[in-house]
């Protein structure tokens, strides 16, 4: 697929137009950052696990009717997906006490939540993605009441089978980020999953040990991230090429 001038660059993914109306390639790079870019390296192979881990959970997402940007792989790095308007609110699904939350709220990592939490953050980068409430995303007009129950009840379900899919292969879905769009034909819109699903935004603990298999290898300077994420691949079955 001919290259073109990116039409956005974020830490993890280059967007470019697509071959066709309504459509982007999505590319996904090796640059590995935390702490809002604060951290930064190149991970040689980290793009090429992402894109097939989450090719592998977005189509299986699919079949469960969840609807999302995702069309196809393109090639190792690349992925056809639908062009959506993005809403600008980050959803943060917690599980298990991990990360941010933790000093937040003064709660010990690894503590079981009494039920499933939901946040929501602004999605802008300068600002640190701030912590908003519902009532914030109706104010300033992010996302409708309706759009929001949409959201959450996707979520929600996102999370069940999730939950359920990792566990089946012995790891601890601990926490997770969505992000989601609206996708406009002929005049109505429909709200899809959007971004990725990989171990790049989420926090995935093995079921027996409670290693860590995620970016927080990264994080906290635990190494070994590519071994982690090559694992989650064999134990998902997804078949990836040689990642040196």
């Amino acid at each position: 697929m001919k290259k073109k001038k990116p039409l956005y660059e974020g830490k993890a993914k280059v967007i470019f137009d697509g071959p066709e109306a309504h459509t982007l390639v999505q590319y996904f790079k090796d640059d590995a950052t935390a702490f809002n870019a604060q951290k930064k390296d190149v991970i040689t192979g980290k793009g090429i696990l992402n894109n097939y881990i989450s090719e592998h959970i977005m189509l299986a997402a699919r079949e469960l009717g969840i609807p999302n940007h995702f069309i196809s792989r393109v090639n190792d790095r690349e992925q056809l997906v639908r062009k959506l308007e993005i809403i600008p609110v980050e959803v943060v699904v917690r599980n298990v006490a991990a990360g941010s939350i933790c000093p937040r709220l003064g709660i010990e990592e690894g503590t079981m939540l009494n039920n499933t939490l939901v946040e929501f953050c602004l999605k802008n980068d300068s600002l640190g993605d701030p912590i908003i409430a519902p009532e914030h995303i109706f104010t300033f007009g992010w996302a409708t009441p309706d759009e929001l129950e949409i959201i959450v009840e996707d979520t929600l379900r996102i999370n069940d089978f999730l939950t359920g899919l990792f566990l089946g292969i012995g790891v601890r879905l601990i926490d997770f980020k969505l992000e989601f769009g609206r996708y406009w034909t002929d005049g109505a819109v429909e709200i899809m999953l959007a971004d990725e699903i990989s171990p790049d935004n989420c926090r995935l603990w093995d079921a027996k040990t409670n290693e860590k298999m995620d970016k927080d290898r990264f994080r906290r300077d635990l190494g070994g991230l590519l071994e982690a994420y090559k694992e989650i691949a064999r134990r998902l079955g997804v078949k990836i090429p040689q990642v040196n």
